[in-house]
């Protein structure tokens, strides 16, 4: 393991791998502190490095670095997957290699950081391990709805379906609250408000769109 920390309690960083396949004591509670700590740390480093961002738009950047994919990538490149502790059945299907496992090891591995030294000594990690990444995001300039539907389009999944709900006020200055609705094998939606029709359509797209990336990073 190549995490940029020693431990003064080493059997924290064995929890922090135990699955749940293996019975209890597992790493669900660590999984848990660790998901809530990385995204203050991560949410602190984008603030600063964004100061113009709006809270969607920030929201957007913290949603592509930490979600179960790119947790994962990092879990590889710690070379997580050699230390895990899984049961019999998980060991046979390949859990080591599996992302959801691998990125909630990550997070529990954070928490346990948190729990050995403190916020600072954890904080000091998450800005090391991310502070390339973050540094190389850009704001993507593609609106909500392309980005929805690229995401969609590359999973092969059904596109959305955009429905006008109901319009309020006079004509000069009329309301539109608009549907986006995802159906199987992900079947999620939500309603926005604009002031024209595509302001709506652009809201409701970003709110499915962020709470896909967060049924990705829990899958």
């Amino acid at each position: 393991m190549n995490l940029p920390h020693r431990f003064r309690d080493p059997a924290l960083a064995q929890l922090a791998l135990t699955h749940r396949s293996i019975g209890k004591p597992n790493n669900e509670r660590l999984e848990f502190l660790g998901d809530a700590l990385l995204g203050a740390v991560i949410a602190e480093m984008l603030y600063e490095i964004h100061p113009k961002a709006s809270e969607g738009e920030l929201s957007r950047l913290r949603a592509q670095l930490v979600n179960g994919q790119a947790l994962a990538v990092l879990a590889r490149e710690l070379e997580l997957g050699d230390g895990l502790k899984l049961g019999p059945g998980e060991l046979k299907s390949g859990g080591f290699r599996r992302d959801s496992i691998l990125a909630d090891a990550f997070e529990a591995l954070v928490a346990a950081v948190y729990v050995d030294a403190g916020f600072d000594a954890c904080r000091q990690v998450v800005r090391e391990l991310f502070g390339e990444r973050i540094a190389a995001l850009r704001k993507s300039s593609k609106d909500a709805k392309t980005r929805l539907q690229e995401w969609l389009q590359a999973s092969g999944w059904p596109l959305p379906q955009y429905h006008l709900i109901a319009s309020h006020g006079e004509d000069h200055a009329k309301t539109f609250d608009v549907s986006c609705t995802i159906g199987e094998p992900l079947p999620l939606s939500a309603e926005a408000r604009g002031v024209s029709r595509r302001a709506a359509e652009q809201d409701a797209a970003e709110i499915v769109f962020n709470q896909l990336l967060e049924r990705h990073r829990k899958a």
